[in-house]
């Protein structure tokens, strides 16, 4: 490794999206690569890299899924969910752009062969094999980004659902077999990423969980132990008409006093300010369900897709009050569950490729059915 890897948030990208969109706009670049704009999407990364001298010494370059496969097998590849992610994949063929990669100076030497999730990479290294203490252990790769995992995990049982994976941020979206490229899909920042079994995750990131436990860190910080349960039922009691806020507001990224940052910015808009602790924890959970309802009926609008039931999966399932409100918010029945969505998803994909389990990617989504508790909610109005 040229060096220690930056977080993906580091303010660095900045420079490195100004340096992309003034070789190639934000138009062109998503009819090529269907991403939702996103300052840490890989290809500005690079472009920053390029900027600080450190691309032209590099002879390859591995997302950090396939750094560890690497480092476990001694193959460099690219895992094709992920490689999505970069920008730099052609959205229309699931190959990698060259003539992108060339426009914007980056060096297409350095991009890895690509390979679907489900591809068997091989056994281990005897140095991985030494610090694992497993000699017979076989490498394959599964959606190594861990939205896609966890859509795998979704257990539908028929056509015309969306979903919501929930945790820290939560990822809104239905699965497509074709991409949607339309000015009004990028105008409203919907992004078209890979999913196992060649599938089109359409998604928007929206605000998630962040808020409340953000919220319970700075409670906590005065030295009080809050009880997460006996809070949210506080939340479920207090009077349904708490105020809702925009959580994709840049205000609300940053760590720190998130309950103070809501109620100045309901105050700015002259909205009601919750002043206890339940209803301001209602305010969160009506906020990112009301955010939830706009983003599935775009996803809806803009691909076509019908949406008659949606499916809650990550941490966010566990939220009960959440789960109802996003119910009555968007009007659908909601279920809820698997929790551990992206691990079950990853296992699968593990099983079938091992011979272990066989079938389809619905396939895949029937045992997850059969094999773990959901919960239903229905509209209350």
């Amino acid at each position: 490794m040229l060096g220690t890897p930056y977080h993906y948030r580091d303010e660095r990208t900045a420079a490195g999206v100004e340096a992309v969109h003034a070789l190639v706009g934000a138009e062109e670049l998503y009819g090529r690569n269907g991403l939702q704009h996103l300052p840490f999407n890989t290809l500005f990364q690079l472009a920053v890299d390029r900027q600080q001298g450190t691309l032209p010494l590099a002879d390859g370059m591995l997302l950090l899924p396939d750094l560890l496969g690497s480092w476990l097998t001694g193959r460099a590849v690219a895992e094709r969910t992920n490689a999505s992610t970069t920008g730099l994949l052609n959205v229309t063929t699931s190959g990698w752009d060259a003539q992108l990669a060339e426009r914007l100076d980056l060096p297409t030497a350095i991009l890895p062969e690509l390979v679907d999730a489900g591809t068997v990479l091989g056994g281990l290294l005897p140095t991985a094999a030494r610090g694992i203490g497993a000699t017979d252990a076989v490498v394959s790769t599964v959606g190594s980004h861990d939205t896609a995992s966890a859509v795998v995990a979704v257990p539908a049982t028929e056509p015309g659902y969306g979903y919501i994976s929930s945790g820290t941020w939560s990822l809104v979206g239905v699965e497509l077999e074709r991409p949607v490229l339309s000015e009004a899909s990028r105008a409203a920042n919907f992004t078209n990423e890979g999913g196992v079994d060649g599938r089109v995750r359409y998604l928007r990131n929206v605000g998630g969980l962040w808020l409340l436990s953000e919220s319970i860190r700075e409670w906590e910080r005065s030295g009080e132990t809050v009880d997460l349960g006996a809070l949210l039922a506080a939340a479920a009691a207090a009077p349904d008409d708490a105020p809702v806020f925009d959580v994709d507001d840049a205000a609300f990224l940053a760590p720190g006093d998130m309950p103070t940052r809501i109620r100045s910015w309901l105050s700015e808009r002259g909205l009601p300010v919750p002043e206890d602790r339940p209803r301001l924890v209602r305010s969160i959970l009506r906020s990112l369900a009301e955010a939830y309802a706009r983003t599935i009926e775009q996803a809806r609008e803009l691909s076509g897709a019908e949406v008659r039931v949606l499916h809650i999966v990550g941490g966010g399932s566990n939220n009960a009050l959440l789960c109802q409100l996003t119910a009555d918010a968007t009007g659908l029945p909601v279920v809820a569950g698997p929790d551990e969505a992206t691990a079950i998803g990853n296992l699968l994909v593990q099983a079938r490729t091992l011979g272990q389990i066989s079938g389809s990617l619905e396939s895949l989504r029937a045992v997850v059915r059969d094999s773990f508790p959901v919960r239903s909610y229905t509209p209350s109005r």
